[in-house]
């Protein structure tokens, strides 16, 4: 079952944060926890977020536009 949670804007978004936190590890404070960066980065490309679906939230088009 494919099942996506997470809209365009929010995927988006979720991977230019994910790499940002990411580039901690190599220049500003490189510290270690910024590999935590890769999990907006997973769930962006994945398309589904597991908290979201835990809170319900579902920021996905499932129609057209009204």
């Amino acid at each position: 079952m494919k099942f996506r949670n997470e809209g365009n804007v929010d995927r988006i978004l979720r991977v230019l944060v994910g790499l940002a936190i990411i580039s901690l590890v190599f220049v500003g404070p490189k510290t270690p926890w910024a590999w935590l960066g890769a999990i907006p980065v997973i769930t962006g490309l994945a398309g589904w977020c597991p908290l979201y679906a835990v809170l319900g939230i579902n920021t996905c088009r499932t129609g057209p536009a009204r």
